[in-house]
């Protein structure tokens, strides 16, 4: 009697053994792997293809473009990247513009900043320091956001189309078809998708990064 209860257990311990094998060393990796590559929540970083088949970035990683100084530019911008050492208010190029700064509300430095970054930008776009949005002075929460509101977007369009020699009705509709609505029809703003943006007005490095 007891082999065969030792038996019959033996037998169940293997075939939930064997179930449990399948289900979570087959079936379950293979769903994650399948909804990882599901084009609205990709696990592959959202790769930037422009013409050529390059792939040039990230539709989800905001890397705002630099142009050396004195030379045209014919970028739309992100939003600004502070600096962790507190010693420039933009920082391009930093390769930590993820950390935060730790400048609250109420820090001397962050204001300096924003006043030093809304004088620039109005420079760079012609406009008066009035005309220049918050999101443009102000960095987002992650330092890497590659969106900016349709405001930001519309101050550098006259900036960009004449550099590029597109007209200016040309460059209003890519910003339109790279805007972005509220996220379920209520939550959030718009916003502007500068990575892509820059993409389809054909911006992108003369090489690839990364073979395609």
């Amino acid at each position: 009697m007891h082999t065969t209860n030792f038996l019959r257990q033996l037998r169940v311990g293997a075939v939930v053994l064997l179930m449990l094998t399948a289900v979570v060393g087959g079936v379950y990796p293979a769903a994650v792997w399948v909804v990882s590559r599901l084009e609205a929540v990709s696990a592959e970083g959202a790769p930037l293809i422009d013409t050529k088949g390059c792939v040039v970035g990230s539709a989800l990683i905001g890397v705002d473009p630099q142009v050396a100084p004195g030379d045209p530019d014919p970028f739309f911008h992100l939003r600004v990247v502070g600096s962790i050492a507190d010693e420039d208010p933009f920082a391009p190029g930093d390769p930590a513009a993820a950390l935060p700064s730790n400048q609250g509300p109420s820090s001397a430095i962050l204001a300096t900043f924003i006043e030093e970054r809304r004088s620039a930008i109005a420079a760079r776009e012609g406009v008066s320091a009035e005309e220049v949005p918050v999101d443009a002075v102000t960095g987002s929460g992650s330092g890497v956001d590659p969106h900016i509101s349709p405001e930001y977007a519309a101050l550098q369009t006259p900036r960009v189309a004449r550099v590029t020699g597109l007209s200016l009705d040309r460059v209003r509709q890519l910003v339109a078809e790279h805007t972005d609505g509220r996220q379920l029809g209520f939550l959030g703003m718009e916003r502007v998708n500068v990575p892509e943006l820059n993409v389809a007005l054909g911006l992108t490095a003369p090489e690839c990064t990364t073979g395609s």
